[in-house]
């Protein structure tokens, strides 16, 4: 059996990796299970033109950031990990201190204490030594900091291409096979992205 992946996706600037994330799951049938705060809805209306329902029909359980009782609250419900895509500071603020006021945070503080794999795509520039204490404070209880930054070496043409890369370096984080970029292999083989 297929352990689940929990995606949650915040308010952060780049709700698109989410949604790339679960297409990428769905896409090869892995399960997920989806939590979506209110301010990234907002941010739905404001970045893309995907309706919220389409991103919720990508997962196979969606919970509401308010149900603090649902399944992924509770560590005897097993999941494969978790990646919080995009991670606000608020979100990842609330991990730090374990503040498990909504499910984005319980969930992600259940992965850190069943010792489970904690991905957070933190979005925000610049960054000053509050977020960096943050994203440290994070680390050290066991996350894994992968904020979205771009690539180049695999000649990307398109931003669905650059938005890919950082998915599939989200999804190597759980051993999940994908084909999402071209991976760099010691050889110059590839022709430079267009200036």
């Amino acid at each position: 059996m297929t352990l689940p992946l929990v995606v949650a996706i915040t308010g952060a600037t780049g709700v698109i990796y989410g949604v790339e994330i679960l297409r990428a799951l769905k896409d090869i049938g892995h399960p997920t299970h989806l939590i979506l705060s209110e301010a990234a809805v907002r941010n739905f209306e404001i970045e893309t033109d995907i309706d919220v329902a389409d991103v919720a029909a990508l997962a196979d359980v969606v919970h509401s950031t308010r149900n603090l009782g649902a399944s992924v609250a509770s560590g005897s419900f097993k999941t494969k990990g978790m990646v919080v895509a995009p991670c606000s500071i608020k979100s990842l603020s609330g991990i730090a201190n374990s503040f498990n006021d909504n499910l984005v945070v319980r969930a992600a503080d259940v992965c850190l204490k069943e010792r489970r794999r904690l991905v957070l795509m933190v979005r925000e520039t610049p960054l000053h030594k509050g977020h960096l204490d943050l994203m440290s404070r994070c680390a050290e209880l066991g996350a894994t900091i992968l904020p979205p930054m771009p690539a180049f070496y695999h000649g990307p043409q398109t931003i669905k291409e650059i938005v890919n890369q950082s998915v599939g370096k989200t999804l190597d984080q759980f051993d999940i096979e994908h084909n999402l970029f071209h991976r760099w292999s010691g050889k110059m083989d590839m022709k430079p992205a267009p200036i």
